[in-house]
């Protein structure tokens, strides 16, 4: 599995389709999948600039792994968001290789660069108030991911996502490729 993570509006959804298309992964976004499952109460806090709590995003994630054919490589995109939930995840690699964590594709944008890109996206939770607390919780709680994995021997790949699409996968197809 390749995690592609970084703060929202980075293109991570947009980088993980481009990859699959080109390199016949499969794609879990955690946002879509959060979407299309979420009880009403849930996705009130989500059009509130919440995340789910650890338990609930696990699970989801669970199951959408388990549901991937057996040796299919995937993205995972838009998980973890937590250290509890990257434990997890690395503890389930420990004995189910279907979790096993290849690399971690780090798309860095600042705030200002991805404002706009969220406001023109149209989706309900994309307000100026949801998404300035989207990228709070991304500084508190993801940001120190990207330490915790190196820490845990996994590589992290730091890309400048604040260039074009075209420049942005051209760098991860290069990334992918390597193996």
């Amino acid at each position: 599995m390749i995690l592609i993570m970084g703060i929202q509006g980075s293109g991570k959804g947009t980088q993980a389709g481009l990859l699959a298309a080109a390199s016949g992964y499969t794609v879990l976004t955690l946002g879509d999948i959060i979407r299309a499952q979420v009880t009403d109460e849930q996705r009130q806090r989500i059009e509130a600039g919440q995340l789910l709590r650890d338990d609930e995003a696990r699970d989801i994630v669970e199951q959408a792994i388990m549901n991937v054919a057996a040796g299919m490589p995937y993205i995972l995109d838009g998980f973890p968001r937590s250290i509890p939930q990257a434990e997890w995840l690395y503890e389930k690699a420990q004995t189910d290789e279907r979790f096993k964590i290849n690399r971690v594709i780090h798309l860095i944008a600042t705030r200002d660069a991805v404002k706009a890109r969220l406001l023109s996206r149209g989706r309900a939770d994309d307000t100026e108030a949801g998404i300035g607390k989207r990228f709070d919780e991304y500084e508190r709680a993801t940001e120190p991911l990207f330490a915790w994995f190196k820490s845990h021997d996994v590589q992290v790949i730091d890309v400048d996502a604040e260039r074009s699409v075209s420049a942005v996968n051209e760098d991860l197809m290069k990334l992918v490729n390597e193996k």
